[in-house]
């Protein structure tokens, strides 16, 4: 498609996605691109009067006139809000716009680098010869899951209403004609007589084949939706304070990547150097980033290992056994030894306090005690591990956790854990 094609941009809050749709040569809309949304502030639901922080739902129209190349967030295009169902329903606000600089007090807020291939694209299709725009926005994406997740949220006769000009368009890919009677919106409606906001609505029609397929939709919608309800899908907050959201991406760009699960593994989050820059005025959501189910707090640190040079570092008082097991943990993380039986300790890895006299007990023969044939006795009643220490050259000093059993040879480890890194 020729980039002077006339554009559509739809808004989803709760996802923060911004989508930018072009005109085909069939008349049919196709998807160009998805956007995250860096900022929106308040919450779910249309805005109802000027200091509240919510972004506008519904549908706008965007002239070669609302857009701004000199705003002082970059770039950007005013909504045009209120619009005539606004102003029929007594909404108050002004400058709300869609604009750089990824921060919101009513807007959504793009990065720099996104709003300058949005605003791009409007200016190329207003040259183009479109005269206009419309801008979608949606709380969230119009699904039946969606809908019975917040179907305790006073908005829901809005969000039902709007809903149809999302069916029209999702069935179509073209864009519903938009009228206001009644103080309310009406989609795809042909008639002679003039639509008053306020007033009564004329005597109009829908073509058909748009009716009938939006009327099968809504049915099926509709049991979905009812279905949800019965098996008890948990509902959303109607509040949650954070003031608004931001797309995922961002928010994991913001977030710590290194992070430790339940048993302490450390993981990396996916890469997001893709990411656009925020800029210096980002300002995220309230308690957005400490709202991951795995904290970005590492965990207690494990047991210390042994220095390089075999001396062990401090490590916590414990029994025997529950160093052994900070040992195991250790291997499972590095990803050897899992589920192999720890060897048996040895029977004692010090010789007990009663040898020892023993070892002392050699002069008492010179002494003149009548002990010669005891002499080859002592040998026997030691240790093995105490009678092969002789036959060492020198001692290995420990290379283990202090206060753990000689399970796992320094050298071994060592070569694991540099391979590991």
């Amino acid at each position: 498609m020729p980039k002077e094609s006339p554009i559509l941009v739809r808004i989803f809050k709760e996802e923060a996605e911004l989508e930018v749709w072009k005109q085909d040569a069939a008349g049919r809309y196709a998807l160009l691109k998805t956007y995250p949304i860096c900022r929106w502030s308040g919450e779910l639901g249309p805005k109802i009067k000027e200091g509240d922080r919510q972004a506008p739902e519904g549908f706008y129209t965007i002239t070669p006139g609302q857009m701004n190349p000199n705003s002082n967030w970059y770039l950007s295009f005013n909504l045009g809000f209120p619009n005539a169902y606004d102003r029929a329903n007594g909404r108050t606000g002004a400058f709300l716009m869609v604009h750089g600089d990824c921060s919101s007090a009513g807007c959504y807020a793009m990065t720099d680098e996104q709003m300058g291939e949005i605003y791009a694209l409007g200016r190329e299709a207003f040259f183009g010869g479109q005269k206009s725009f419309q801008v979608q926005a949606y709380p969230f994406r119009m699904t039946a899951a969606n809908l019975a997740r917040h179907r305790n949220n006073p908005a829901m006769p809005f969000w039902r209403m709007i809903k149809e000009g999302n069916d029209i368009f999702e069935l179509t890919r073209q864009e519903p004609k938009v009228d206001v009677c009644e103080k309310r919106y009406v989609f795809a409606a042909e008639s002679s007589g003039r639509f008053d906001p306020k007033g009564r609505c004329p005597a109009y029609t829908v073509p058909d084949e748009i009716a009938s397929a939006v009327s099968q939709k809504q049915q099926r919608d509709e049991r979905d939706f009812a279905s949800l309800a019965a098996r008890g899908t948990p509902t959303a907050p109607i509040k949650t304070g954070a003031d608004g959201g931001m797309n995922k991406l961002f928010l994991a760009k913001l977030r710590s990547q290194d992070k430790f699960d339940e048993g302490g593994r450390i993981f990396s989050l996916a890469s997001t150097a893709r990411v656009p820059d925020m800029g210096n005025n980002v300002n995220p959501p309230k308690g957005s980033l400490e709202s991951d189910a795995i904290s970005a707090a590492p965990a207690p640190p494990p047991a210390r290992l042994a220095s390089a040079d075999g001396g062990a570092l401090p490590a916590a008082a414990g029994s025997t056994a529950s160093s052994q097991d900070a040992i195991d943990r250790v291997s499972r993380w590095l990803g050897f030894g899992a589920g192999e039986p720890a060897p048996p300790p040895p029977a004692t890895a010090v010789p007990a306090a009663k040898p020892k006299p023993e070892t002392k007990a050699a002069p008492r023969p010179a002494a003149g005690a009548r002990k010669p044939a005891v002499a080859p006795t002592p040998p026997a009643a030691v240790p093995a591990s105490a009678a092969a220490q002789p036959a060492a050259p020198t001692p290995t000093p420990p290379a283990l956790i202090a206060g753990a059993q000689p399970v796992i040879s320094s050298n071994s480890f060592e070569t694991r854990w540099s391979a590991w890194h």
